[in-house]
């Protein structure tokens, strides 16, 4: 696992970075704040500062999986979701057990319109809005901060 590329890719070009990774679907929640774009990052259960994200679910677009992940995490009411992945990244995923594996996660970026202060996940999940420029200092995951400096 030393070597897990923490490469990130934009654009509707999808790369598989690691062939042996597991996948899952990112949600890049997006508003327009006072100084500018604004993104939604959701404590994960570990503590680290995260997007909304998850397992891609059967019966359903992975768009539809991301919006889904961003209901359920974040209380997302109404968005417009991207209907390609906007890129993506490798980080790597910590198992309750003490395994780790490579994770490939497409993101898909979501224009936020509502919110709702009840959601499923809202008694175990802090969210939080936060310019752009702070969120790439608060999240730790290389290519996710590499994913949100192509946004500027």
């Amino acid at each position: 696992m030393s070597n897990l590329d923490p490469s990130f890719w934009t654009g509707l070009e999808v790369r598989v970075v690691d062939p042996t990774a597991i996948a899952q679907v990112g949600a890049l929640c997006l508003r327009n704040g006072p100084s500018g774009p604004e993104v939604l990052l959701v404590k994960s259960s570990r503590g680290r500062w995260i997007i909304p994200k998850g397992w891609p679910m059967d019966g359903h677009t992975d768009a539809k999986t991301a919006k889904i992940e961003a209901w359920e995490e974040a209380g997302l009411q109404k968005g417009k979701v991207s209907e390609a992945p906007i890129g993506g990244y490798v980080t790597k995923k910590r198992f309750d057990d003490g395994r780790v594996v490579p994770c490939h996660i497409s993101v898909y970026r979501i224009d936020v319109k509502e919110m709702t202060k009840t959601y499923p996940e809202a008694g175990l999940r802090k969210r939080k809005w936060m310019p752009l420029k702070k969120a790439i200092k608060k999240v730790d995951d290389v290519g996710l901060q590499a994913l949100l400096g192509a946004l500027k």
